[in-house]
């Protein structure tokens, strides 16, 4: 019996992850492909996790709690609490939000602008999975808020 090599097929490319840079060659024809959604899926999993082990090691760090006599020792325990606690609400905020986006990638409306419909694209994507306007969106929408606030 011998071996025989097979081509790549898309089936072979939604089996392993693609890297970024396949992503980022693929045509605007292949956007939000079945081997995309993987990629994508399996990047905001790994911060799923990677928020939650981090909240959970919070946690265990302020139940650690050490009594010192000293009130400037004290203060800095506390005040090294109080930003650990603001950095998770940050965290718990974004953990919302890959949820979301995974919900979307279930839904099939991952990567797609909320407000026009078009593509938010590749490179976004990359740099912010979590991503719901496209570029433009997000601009005129932050235009918004500087002129008229909240």
């Amino acid at each position: 019996m011998t071996k025989t090599t097979k081509p790549n097929t898309a089936a072979q490319l939604e089996e392993r992850l693609l890297t970024e840079e396949e992503i980022r060659a693929m045509s605007d024809d292949d956007y939000m492909n079945p081997a995309q959604l993987a990629f994508f899926r399996n990047r905001l999993q790994e911060l799923e996790k990677e928020l939650l082990k981090n909240a959970g090691e919070t946690t265990e760090h302020l139940r650690e709690t050490v009594l010192v006599p000293d009130p400037a020792d004290r203060a800095t325990i506390e005040e090294e609490h109080a930003l650990e606690l603001r950095t998770r609400d940050r965290e718990r905020k974004l953990l919302k939000k890959v949820q979301q986006s995974l919900a979307a990638i279930e839904a099939g409306e991952y990567g797609w602008c909320e407000e026009t419909g078009e593509p938010i694209g590749i490179p976004r994507l990359i740099a912010r999975p979590t991503a719901t306007l496209s570029l433009e969106a997000q601009q005129r929408r932050e235009l918004k808020q500087k002129l008229y606030g909240d």
